[in-house]
């Protein structure tokens, strides 16, 4: 099964990961802020991940991990 992680102290919350997620199981956390002031994506249900990792691929600082 395939497994998304995050670098959270490292994500800008830019949100690209989450536009460009098929499964759209990706979301900025409403209620946490990273060490950089921003609200770091996180995995909504990790068991509908499909293991495309357009996020891994969009992801400007390079913070998601996609292991299949």
């Amino acid at each position: 099964m395939p497994r998304v992680s995050f670098k959270t102290d490292l994500c800008k919350g830019c949100s690209l990961c989450v536009d460009v997620c098929p499964k759209h199981i990706l979301r900025l956390s409403p209620d946490k802020l990273n060490a950089k002031g921003h609200a770091p994506a996180e995995v909504i249900d990790q068991d509908k991940c499909i293991g495309c990792a357009f996020c891994a691929t969009m992801c400007p600082d390079c913070v998601i991990t996609v292991e299949k």
